[in-house]
């Protein structure tokens, strides 16, 4: 992130081979004359510097603050590297670094101070060079950059997540202000907020003959404040479009705007008037890797022409790149599609065998803080991972269980909705499973044990530390100290999870094998700027062979005569109820795993609908 523009100590390092350079030569010595002018160049005390050169003191204190404001800088800090003596005249060759700030780099180079006597007392030989040995009579510093614009986040083909809007950069040409640069400034500086100081900074240490960007704006401010804008002589605002209105799925993608004060506060470098700056999703998870770093040069130019004369020092910047996702834009539109006619539905979709995401859709929910982080009660949807641990411990899918209305186990009461009281079904294990009978799964509490459905939990990657560069929640299951709270487990009353974790768990079944989820391909490391801290995902864990032959037949028959079949081919999967308002279905077709989650509404028919509108093939 930004390098801090740097206060520094007062004190120059006078590094050489004396515990303290005064022991080190008897007076008269040009220590004296080499720290004055050091300490008052570092310290900005122009009077203490130019007293200790032969120059003309107006002339060398312009010369500093000349040379502060053509860099843009921070700071300085010197070093003294030797001091020789050769009769009435002496060298010392130091050290300098120049903090350009606004994160632009650490410019470092060496240079020399030629001193001689003057009467008894040492002096500073001026001359430009004692600035930099390559800078002349008749030249000046500047601070050349580019800026890159910035970078899309894309699909899995390559393809932007984003349409192009115009952005407004208002700047200005440094050679046009004349002396007139405070005066633009200030009137700028009142109309936007930005730090008069800031501004005026950046006009002065670039070259005279190059547009420098001061404030960006997006459509709607701009129109607001064209009329101010353009009543500020010497200020031009420039059309620039940008990567930054955001396609399906919006909210992983996230938002961008431009550059304000407060955020250029906040993220400092590399961003700059000119930038735009992510506010939410992708975008603003991978803010440096879209924008990169501004290329610098440190030029010397020359006063009367402005051209450049001498590169002193380059740094290319940090080259920026697209965000390569995993999105798939058909079976994205489709999930739109599916979750349109609702008021709350999250539908997410992954790749059976990969668990790369590859659509995100909701409606009157968030695509990142519900669907992707969401923390859900799971409900009867659980019973997949359930009936893990219970095949385990060899219970038959053909054993017959009752489901009564009515079912209390170890003192915790269970109630099958929409069955009237006092009546009763039964049905093998499949038949239950399928139908999602919560009293008749609670009744298996006493068949399982606490750490055998825990320990199908985490292979199922519930609770497990697997993170996506956006936030997104792994599951969790309580502790379970007694029949009552295995129970609710299996009834999935004491669980939470999210739509992103239950996909997971029905793409696991459908392939074999579970994968911790997959929505960023490339670049392949995280982001260090991005709020969520990256981790080592999980390993793929394969499913048990037997625990996977019993569980398929179960999934086709759970999806057998309902909603979900709407399209062609047949389809996997399990409905289910979760509290009184929430339904699920978690459940693929072909190679896509999907978990849907709605709120008064059908989640199976929304998944039938997302699988008739994608078409996908048995």
């Amino acid at each position: 992130m930004r390098r801090a523009r740097r206060t520094l100590s007062a004190t120059v390092t006078l590094a050489v081979a004396c515990t303290t350079l005064t022991g080190c030569f008897e007076e008269p010595s040009p220590h004296d004359a080499v720290r004055d002018f050091l300490v008052g160049w570092q310290t900005e005390d122009y009077d203490l510097a130019a007293g200790r050169t032969d120059g003309d003191p107006a002339t060398v204190r312009k010369a500093l603050s000349d040379a502060k404001l053509e860099l843009d800088a921070a700071s300085f800090r010197f070093k003294i590297k030797s001091v020789s003596m050769n009769g009435g005249e002496s060298r010392a060759d130091f050290h300098a670094e120049v903090d350009l700030g606004e994160n632009n780099p650490l410019w470092q180079y060496d240079g020399m101070l030629p001193l001689h006597l003057v009467g008894d007392t040492w002096k500073v030989r001026w001359s430009p060079s004692v600035l930099h040995p390559e800078l002349k009579e008749g030249q000046r510093f500047a601070v050349d950059t580019e800026p890159k614009p910035r970078q899309p986040v894309v699909d899995r083909t390559s393809d932007p997540l984003q349409t192009d809007t115009v952005l407004y950069v208002a700047g200005v040409y440094p050679s046009k202000l004349g002396d007139q640069a405070e005066e633009v400034v200030a009137e700028l500086s009142k109309v936007t907020e930005y730090a008069q100081d800031r501004l005026l900074s950046r006009i002065r240490s670039s070259p005279p003959d190059k547009f420098v960007p001061l404030v960006t704006f997006g459509r709607q401010r701009y129109q607001s404040m064209k009329s101010k804008l353009d009543a500020i002589s010497g200020i031009e605002t420039k059309p620039q479009p940008q990567p930054v209105s955001p396609d399906a799925p919006r909210q992983i993608v996230g938002s961008v705007s431009a550059l304000t004060p407060e955020t250029e506060q906040k993220l400092g470098g590399p961003q700059r008037a000119g930038d735009s700056v992510g506010k939410t999703g992708l975008q603003k998870a991978y803010q440096d890797y879209l924008t990169g770093s501004t290329e610098t040069k440190v030029i010397t130019l020359d006063l009367k022409t402005g051209k450049e004369v001498a590169l002193l020092k380059e740094w290319p910047g940090r080259q920026n790149v697209s965000v390569k996702t995993t999105i798939d834009r058909a079976i994205q539109a489709a999930a739109e599609q599916a979750v349109a006619d609702t008021d709350t539905s999250a539908l997410v979709a992954v790749q059976r065998d990969t668990s790369e995401i590859r659509a995100v859709a909701t409606k009157g929910m968030h695509q990142e803080k519900d669907a992707l982080a969401g923390k859900y009660p799971a409900g009867t949807a659980f019973s997949i991972v359930a009936a893990d641990a219970l095949i385990k411990n060899r219970m038959d899918t053909k054993q017959r269980l009752s489901c009564p209305q009515e079912r209390t186990v170890g003192g915790a009461k269970f109630v099958q909705t929409g069955q009237s009281t006092g009546t009763m079904s039964s049905g093998t294990f499949q038949d239950n499973f399928a139908k999602g009978c919560v009293t008749a799964l609670a009744s298996l509490a006493r068949r399982v044990k606490a750490e055998d459905l825990a320990s199908s939990a985490k292979a199922f990657g519930v609770g497990q530390p697997w993170r996506l560069p956006l936030k997104s929640f792994s599951g969790s299951l309580p502790e379970l100290s007694s029949d009552a709270d295995k129970a609710k487990a299996i009834a999935g009353q004491n669980v939470e999870v999210s739509p992103l974790g239950m996909a997971l768990v029905a793409a696991a079944i459908s392939s074999g094998t579970w994968h911790p989820p997959v929505l960023v391909t490339e670049p392949k490391s995280p982001d260090p700027a991005a709020e969520t801290v990256p981790v080592t995902q999980p390993a793929p864990v394969p499913v048990n062979p037997q625990v996977r032959a019993a569980l398929l037949p179960m999934m086709r028959a759970g999806a057998a005569g309902t909603p979900a079949q709407a399209g062609k081919g047949k389809v996997s999967g399990v409905t289910a109820t979760a509290g009184s308002q929430y339904t699920w279905f978690v459940g693929w077709q072909g190679d896509v795993a999907i978990a849907v989650l709605s709120k008064n509404y059908d989640a199976a028919a929304v998944a039938g609908g997302f699988f008739s509108a994608l078409g996908n093939p048995a």
